[in-house]
């Protein structure tokens, strides 16, 4: 027995051993005053956690190092469990010409199994946006952390500061978890995106602050089953789907869930926005749950004419369709009186849309909305103490009796018992009538239309909101 435990203790030291391997970036050469350029010292910590076949985690040490644009390849790894931890700060060189026209700053590609934990990077673009807000002739900018067809990607307590371009981009990529992560740069900042994700699937966002001078989170073509819970964003143009349709042949967006978000002084809070000319697109099984505006511009907006500086675009419309579009529980401020803006497409109008719970203010008045090629349903569209959001339709100018809305009018009028049920339940429900309650919605083609809605609600309601809705998340299927 004694014979046997000695190899036994021996094979188990070694597996001890293999269990992990740390390659501190200091030991290669990294100097962490700020001043000597340590990029080939992060290249050959990353070359050996490659090399090796055990898990690996390359170790940055508290200080600043000075790290210029650096390409880091996983096609030749044999490691595909990577972890980067970094205690200090990574910097960018402060002239901006250095990776102004090299697209990325820190750029991973083809990488499987990386695991990113803390630390800040700090991209020193306040020079470059200086530059572009002056309206010189300046580069583009480079992201400060770009991912290309990778996956098993997670990241967990990173900082990115004053990126000249977008923070984080992930492209081709799928599993991507980011946990805590904070974004922050000027909200005059261009360009400035704090995560962007487009052609991936599987990216969780998760108990994350974005400030920026864009989207807080833009969502591009190809993106599948994306879920968004607990962000906070501001100042920055929102939570974006788009802009998508600027290439015709493009893929779609689907299984999108937005949740537990709250937006402070922002452009825009939730966003699907796309060019004005045609493409083969789409936008479904989207949805927004539970949002606080505070002093947000467009609150809720779907823009489908969106033509920049009006080139290649005028006279034309946007060929992505959007259906199944969710919005439930989003309340709070709006920073102007139009909280919510359906402007959709003339040759594809927006269907499916679904507005439940919304509760929109405007100087302590009830918010209005405007929709033109929209259709859709509601429950509970509330301003305060219980009225209605006041909406403004827009199109020729026809009233509301010479519109389809109206036409519903009357039909219900040829029959009044169903008319007066109809207003009772809906009165009782959401403390609204029949003219108020359609507008914006999906014109009803016949009155039969309306008696299975009026039969689930027969019992009574008590005027509870509807909540618990379980977002629909289905296989693989941004601007």
């Amino acid at each position: 027995m004694r014979f046997l435990a000695i190899p036994f203790l021996f094979f188990s030291f070694l597996l001890s051993a293999a269990k992990s391997v740390t390659y501190n970036v200091q030991s290669y050469g990294a100097k962490s005053h700020g001043r000597s350029d340590s990029t080939n010292s992060f290249l050959s910590a990353w070359a050996a956690a490659c090399a090796s076949v055990a898990p690996a985690t390359i170790y940055v040490p508290p200080g600043r190092f000075l790290v210029g644009g650096a390409s880091f390849w996983g096609q030749n790894c044999k490691n595909n469990a990577i972890t980067i931890r970094i205690d200090g700060t990574l910097v960018a060189p402060s002239d901006y010409n250095v990776l102004g026209h090299s697209g990325n700053w820190l750029k991973f590609e083809t990488v499987n199994g990386l695991s990113i934990y803390g630390g800040t990077l700090d991209g020193q673009g306040t020079g470059l946006w200086a530059c572009k807000n002056s309206g010189k002739h300046c580069p583009q900018g480079a992201t400060t952390l770009g991912f290309t067809n990778s996956n098993n990607i997670a990241i967990a307590g990173l900082t990115s500061l004053n990126s000249q371009l977008f923070h984080l981009v992930f492209n081709g990529c799928n599993t991507v978890k980011l946990q805590g992560v904070k974004v922050s740069a000027a909200g005059n900042s261009p360009n400035t995106d704090g995560i962007h994700v487009q052609y991936s699937s599987g990216v969780t966002i998760l108990n994350s602050k974005i400030s920026t001078g864009d989207d807080c989170v833009s969502i591009g073509p190809g993106t599948t089953s994306l879920w968004i819970e607990n962000v906070l964003c501001g100042p920055g143009h929102g939570i974006s789907i788009g802009s998508l349709g600027k290439d015709f042949e493009e893929e779609g967006v689907q299984n999108v869930t937005v949740k537990n978000v709250t937006f402070k002084n922002t452009q825009n809070g939730v966003r699907i926005k796309s060019w004005g000319r045609p493409s083969k697109g789409f936008v479904k099984d989207v949805l927004f749950q539970h949002a606080t505006m505070i002093n947000v511009q467009n609150p809720i907006i779907i823009d489908q004419n969106y033509c920049p500086d009006n080139i290649n675009c005028p006279g034309q419309v946007s060929g992505i369709k959007i259906n199944d579009v969710t919005y439930q529980d989003i309340h709070g401020t709006s920073a102007t009186e139009i909280a919510v803006k359906f402007d959709c497409s003339k040759k594809n109008p927006c269907s499916g849309i679904r507005l439940e719970d919304v509760k929109l203010t405007y100087k302590n008045q009830p918010a209005k909305s405007s929709c033109a090629n929209a259709a859709g349903t509601t429950l509970g569209l509330l301003g305060p103490a219980g009225t209605t959001i006041k909406s403004k339709e827009k199109g020729n100018g026809t009233s509301p009796e010479s519109s389809e809305h109206g036409r519903v009018r009357r039909d219900l009028r040829r029959e009044p018992g169903l008319l007066h049920k109809c207003r009772e339940i809906l009165r009782h429900i959401v403390n609204v009538n029949v003219h108020v309650f359609l507008p914006c919605l999906k014109p009803l083609n016949r009155v039969s239309e309306l008696v299975p809605f009026l039969g689930r609600r027969a019992g009574g309601g008590s005027g509870r909101r509807r909540t618990g809705v379980t977002a629909r998340r289905g296989s693989v299927g941004k601007g």
